[in-house]
């Protein structure tokens, strides 16, 4: 009897010292201090980007109007059909909040005819078409527009074909005339009087019109940081894949103001 009393009282203080060890491990488990503040959560990942599927297309349509500048200049004293025509874009195409085509993208055309001005009328024109496009990643397309307006420093006019109109000469030449009249009329009126004043005034008439005649007018021409406004004849596709740009501040142009040569001589 008394042995089996002996063995309760000892199972009953190893039941007491298992539980005393289980308390003091989970209090050592927890924060000292008292917990105000509810057990912070993961911060959720952000979403990714919305990235384009490589089967997407762009399209610009028709219609739609590029500022680009001219790199290399134009004018109907030297240039001839199939010259090529360099540009870059000076201000970004966007669509649907998203850069399409960026700051500094090369354009590259061609001149497909070229006059000079004629000594006695006609003025000097040239017409020219944008086919290539390149953005600054390297991705090339093709495309099909022309200039609709040209901000040259001079008188030059375009018209819907693409075709840029130099200024008229008649003012120069009604100026020749006056002056070489009026020179011959002195000369004529210090040399014989009244009399050689009408002489005089006759042959700086006659010399004047020869001038004019031996002329030509003044030369079309676009110098080189020309601005113009293209215009896309048909829509532009574009593959959603190749404009995916990540600094667009870096395509910038080398914008130059234009500076207008010396008219060369006949």
């Amino acid at each position: 009897m008394k042995a089996e009393l002996r063995r309760g009282i000892r199972h009953y203080f190893c039941l007491i010292a298992s539980l005393l060890s289980a308390g003091a491990s989970c209090k050592a488990q927890q924060p000292e201090g008292p917990q105000t503040a509810a057990p912070s959560l993961a911060a959720p990942k952000p979403a990714p980007a919305q990235q384009i599927g490589p089967s997407e297309r762009i399209t610009v349509p028709a219609g739609t109007r590029v500022g680009v500048v001219l790199q290399n200049g134009i004018s109907t004293h030297s240039a001839k059909p199939g010259d090529s025509v360099y540009l870059q874009t000076s201000f970004p195409i966007t669509q649907s909040n998203r850069v399409v085509i960026p700051v500094g993208s090369y354009l590259r055309g061609e001149l497909l005819e070229s006059k000079r001005p004629g000594r006695i009328k006609g003025r000097g024109e040239f017409r020219l078409r944008l086919d290539t496009l390149i953005l600054p990643n390297g991705y090339t397309v093709s495309l099909n527009a022309a200039p609709r307006s040209a901000d040259s420093g001079g008188k030059e006019t375009t018209d819907p074909e693409g075709k840029v109109n130099g200024p008229g000469g008649k003012g120069k030449d009604a100026g020749t005339v006056a002056q070489t009249t009026a020179a011959g009329a002195g000369i004529g009126a210090i040399a014989h009087g009244v009399k050689g004043l009408g002489i005089g005034a006759g042959i700086g008439a006659a010399a004047g019109l020869a001038a004019v005649l031996l002329t030509r007018g003044p030369e079309a021409e676009l110098p080189r940081g020309s601005t113009l406004d293209i215009v896309l004849e048909h829509d532009l596709s574009l593959d959603g894949s190749q404009i995916q740009f990540s600094n667009l501040g870096q395509f910038q142009p080398a914008i130059q103001p234009p500076v207008r040569p010396q008219q060369p001589e006949p």
